[in-house]
């Protein structure tokens, strides 16, 4: 794994068609199971996803899994009904992190 550890951006829309951002994040030393560690709607989103990208960390849209978990608060770990989806997601952050390794 990498050393920042597991990290994700969902983006998505949501009611009335905002754009929302989910930080994601897993330190399998520490969770039990990934948590939200950055949440928001409009410009918070924006600026969510901004970081992101200025930090090299995967973004991928998926409104229904960004709606799902625009419903969990800040720092708590995801609910077991949302663990395969978001399996999905630490799949493709690990494809695209050994993606980008050398050789």
């Amino acid at each position: 794994m990498d050393s920042r550890k597991d990290r994700m951006v969902k983006q998505g829309y949501g009611e009335q068609e905002k754009r929302r951002a989910i930080a994601l994040g897993y330190d399998p030393d520490k969770d039990m199971a990934p948590r939200v560690l950055a949440s928001g709607a409009g410009v918070i989103a924006d600026q969510i996803l901004t970081i992101a990208r200025n930090q090299g960390i995967p973004v991928r849209e998926d409104p229904v899994l960004a709606g799902a978990l625009a419903n969990i608060e800040v720092n708590q770990v995801i609910p077991p009904e949302l663990y395969a989806l978001v399996a999905e997601v630490l799949a493709y952050v690990y494809r695209i992190q050994h993606r980008r390794l050398p050789g």
